[in-house]
C-alpha cells in the first residue's frame, strides 16, 4: 500500500519514528500488538519494523528505526533520507507474535525490541491486566520511548546497562507463574538468555521475536515431492533449493520476502506430511514457512 511520511521524531539517541498516514485520508488497514510491515525504499531496499502505535488509531501507523552501525542501507536511508510527505509503500501488517490475552504478562525487551512491546504492554493495560516490564539498553539516553513508559512506572522497570548492569533474568524466571505469559524482543543474546533461563517454563508460555536468523547448524537436504493442492500441480524441490523459489519458479502463488525464515510472509498451510521447521519464528500447528522449512519425509502437501 502507498502511505506518505507524516512525522519523524527523534525518540533516543540513533532512534528514530517514523508515522506514516494514507495519502487520501482513508484509515489503514487494522493490525494486533507485535505485528509489523514491510517497508519498501526508493532505493529498491525492503526491510521489516514492527508497528509501535495504537491498533486503535488506523489514521497512522509508527515504526521505531535504530541506526545501524553496519546498516545495510535500511535504517541509513530512513535516518538520512526519510522526511515528512514523501510517499513509500508499506506491505502488511504481519502478525508473527502472537499476541493474545492471557491472565498476566511479563515483558522483556532490549534496544530497539521495545518496539513491538510497548504497543503490547500499552493493550494489557488498557485490559486491566496485571504487567511489568524489563527494559534494557546500553545507556539511558539510548532507551527509545521513556517519556510514553513513564505513564506506567510502577510496572516498568528499566535496566541501562551503564547504570543498573543487565536485566537480571535468573530473578524474575526462576519459578515459572502460573497464568503469566513472556513476550520478549532484542538482540540474540537476550533471547538465548531467556531461552535457556526458561526452558522450565510451561510450552507455549515464552514468545519471542527475532530481528535476525539464528545461525542454525546445517543439515543435509534431500529431494521434496510438493504437492500443491488447491493449484493442482506436484513440484519436485531439489535438495539445496528452497520450497518457496522452486514455487516460484513454477509461477505458483506464493509471497515471501526475508527468505531467512524471520518475517513471516511465506507462512504456508500444510495440509499433509511433517514439515523440517528451520524457521525462527515457528511454534506449533499446520504451517510452515517455506523460504527456509523443508519436510522430514519425502512429501508434502500444501495448500498452495
Amino acid at each position: 500500500m502507498r502511505v506518505r511520511v507524516r512525522q519523524v521524531r527523534w525518540e533516543a539517541a540513533g532512534v528514530v519514528s517514523v508515522e506514516f498516514s494514507s495519502p487520501d485520508g482513508r484509515q489503514l488497514p487494522p493490525w494486533r500488538p507485535g505485528a509489523h510491515v514491510e517497508l519498501a525504499l526508493p532505493t529498491g531496499i525492503v526491510r521489516q519494523y514492527s508497528l509501535c502505535g495504537s491498533p486503535q488509531d488506523r489514521s497512522s501507523y509508527r515504526i521505531g528505526v535504530l541506526r545501524e552501525r553496519a546498516s545495510r542501507g535500511g535504517s541509513e536511508y530512513v535516518h538520512a533520507f526519510l522526511r515528512p510527505g514523501q510517499c513509500v509503500r508499506l506491505r502488511g501488517p504481519l502478525d508473527n507474535f502472537g499476541f493474545r490475552r492471557e491472565r498476566a504478562y511479563l515483558f522483556i525487551a532490549g534496544g530497539i525490541g521495545i518496539t513491538p512491546v510497548l504497543a503490547m504492554a500499552e493493550q494489557a493495560a488498557a485490559w486491566g491486566l496485571p504487567w511489568q516490564l524489563l527494559y534494557g539498553g546500553r545507556t539511558a539516553d539510548s532507551m527509545a520511548f521513556l517519556d510514553e513508559l513513564r505513564a506506567h512506572r510502577n510496572n516498568v522497570r528499566l535496566y541501562p546497562k551503564d547504570r543498573a548492569g543487565r536485566i537480571p533474568l535468573d530473578e524474575w524466571l526462576e519459578r515459572p507463574r502460573s497464568g503469566t505469559a513472556v513476550y520478549a524482543c532484542g538482540p540474540e543474546s537476550l533471547l538465548t538468555a531467556i531461552e535457556e533461563r526458561a526452558a522450565h517454563w510451561a510450552p507455549g508460555s515464552v514468545r519471542l521475536e527475532r530481528f535476525r536468523p539464528r545461525p542454525k547448524p546445517t543439515r543435509p537436504d534431500t529431494d521434496v515431492e510438493v504437492v500443491c493442492e488447491r493449484s493442482n500441480r506436484t513440484v519436485i524441490v531439489p535438495a539445496g533449493r528452497s520450497i518457496l523459489s522452486a514455487l516460484e519458479d513454477e509461477g505458483l502463488p506464493v509471497t515471501g520476502s526475508c527468505r531467512e525464515g524471520v518475517c513471516g510472509m511465506c507462512r504456508t498451510r500444510v495440509i499433509d506430511g511433517e514439515p523440517d521447521h528451520r524457521d525462527d519464528i515457528h511454534t506449533a500447528g499446520d504451517d510452515m514457512y517455506i523460504c527456509v522449512s523443508r519436510a522430514r519425509g519425502g512429501r508434502l502437501v500444501l495448500d498452495v
